[in-house]
């Protein structure tokens, strides 16, 4: 009865040390589950930071886009200024041949007289 009662005790001792590495085992999947969510955790903040820097891009793509149409329209008031200073050289070339033929007329009238 002895002998029984000693391997009873030993069996209770290798079921409770089975019992504490269970418990060490459930800690260390909390622990490992924990990490988990933190990498979760982490990864999500990762990815809204990536998209950020995609808006980023984005709105410097646009706004070197914006930059662009505004040098188109800088080049088009350069051409339309030209145009009109060639308009306003032609409108001078036209004075001076109408005083041109002003003085040709007077001369002709003065040599009548």
């Amino acid at each position: 009865m002895a002998i029984y009662g000693i391997f009873k005790a030993i069996n209770g001792i290798v079921n409770a040390i089975h019992g504490i590495l269970k418990a060490i085992n459930a800690i260390y999947g909390i622990v490992k589950a924990t990490n988990d969510i933190n990498n979760a955790i982490y990864g999500n903040f990762k990815a809204i930071n990536d998209i950020n820097n995609a808006i980023n891009d984005i709105n410097n793509a646009m706004n070197g886009i914006f930059k662009a149409i505004n040098s188109i329209y800088g080049i088009i008031n350069v051409i339309y200024s030209l145009t009109n200073s060639i308009n306003g050289i032609y409108s001078l070339k036209n004075s001076i041949n109408g005083i041109v033929i002003v003085i040709f007329v007077l001369n002709i009238f003065s040599k009548n007289m």
